[in-house]
């Protein structure tokens, strides 16, 4: 491998990183605005609900809310949901992957 595609592949990866870091960001920020679910976390909404607008006709909104709803769903469907964990933690937000603590 050349110098120059070792580069290329740094650019691309640090690129990716930092795309990633803007929709985790986002997700931190961003809020159903409409529905069922409106104010939840984008992170927050059930796969059945995500699949539906995925199946649907038209697919997520064309907006920013739309990529970040995709972003989660297919996250989701892939079984990652767990990479939402540290989102919740600094949300406040309860983690379903952890069993409700009872009080004594």
């Amino acid at each position: 491998m050349s110098e120059e595609d070792e580069s290329q592949e740094i650019d691309i990866a640090a690129s990716m990183r930092d795309d990633l870091a803007d929709i985790f960001d986002d997700l931190a920020r961003y809020r159903m605005p409409f529905g069922k679910y409106k104010m939840r976390p984008i992170y927050d909404l059930p796969y059945e609900y995500l699949h539906w607008f995925f199946e649907r006709g038209n697919g997520f909104p064309p907006s920013r809310i739309g990529e970040l709803m995709d972003f989660v769903y297919h996250a989701k469907a892939d079984g990652s949901e767990a990479i939402f964990s540290p989102l919740k933690r600094q949300t406040g937000s309860p983690d379903p992957l952890r069993s409700p603590s009872r009080d004594k």
